[in-house]
């Protein structure tokens, strides 16, 4: 096994967590009072993703404020970007798909890396480089979790794990999270860009409130009411 997969332990944190908030910061300042008001809501799992200039200042603040944060970057699209996010202290790396080149630059740089799926192909070449935590993306845009099902169920033996991204909102919780395969989901919900730019924090914090609720009532074997 290469030092791409996600150890038990960064497994184990990030399956506790139930929810990971998916951020695009366009401000550095944002990102403290950000990750407060995550944690406030109870969430403390983290993808920043490297869509704006921002993300890896943001790390860094993020780091440096909330340290009770796990905190990983995503949307890694060149080797160049994996070298940065390790220099910056990412604890994972995320990727929306399944880049050889840029799995094998987190194999190298020894950076727990979960590279995007859609297919069966997908699955196959990222097994071959040792990943056995995937995002599958985009969730529900691709069929959501009975296609996921359908398509994962030939590497069931395997012990494969998958964190759902894209089209996800906080009603789409009890159903992944009742699946096994599914550690996390991975929500942008939590905190839109919009809320960020306008520093609404106390409703960024409602957000993470009510899906760490969910979690909790579904993993308490509570039903919906």
């Amino acid at each position: 096994m290469n030092n791409t997969s996600f150890t038990q332990e960064l497994t184990v944190r990030i399956q506790q967590a139930g929810v990971v908030a998916v951020l695009t910061v366009d401000d550095p300042q944002d990102a403290a009072p950000l990750s407060r008001a995550l944690l406030a809501g109870g969430v403390d799992c983290i993808e920043l993703t490297l869509r704006t200039p921002a993300a890896i200042d943001a790390l860094k603040r993020i780091k440096a404020e909330t340290p009770q944060v796990l905190i990983g970057i995503g949307t890694i699209l060149t080797p160049a970007q994996v070298a940065d996010v390790v220099v910056a202290g990412a604890a994972f790396g995320v990727a929306p798909g399944m880049n050889p080149r840029v799995v094998r630059a987190a194999q190298e740089a020894g950076l727990p890396f979960a590279p995007g799926v859609a297919t069966p192909s997908d699955i196959e070449q990222a097994l071959e480089l040792g990943c056995r935590v995937l995002k599958f993306f985009p969730a529900e845009p691709s069929g959501g979790l009975k296609y996921l099902k359908s398509m994962a169920a030939p590497y069931a033996h395997l012990g494969l794990r998958f964190i759902p991204l894209g089209g996800l909102e906080a009603r789409h919780l009890e159903t992944y999270l009742a699946d096994s395969i599914i550690p996390a989901v991975g929500g942008s919900w939590l905190a839109p860009r919009d809320l960020i730019q306008q520093g609404n924090w106390q409703q960024i914090t409602e957000n993470a409130r009510q899906a760490v609720e969910i979690i909790h009532r579904i993993r308490n074997g509570e039903k919906n009411q």
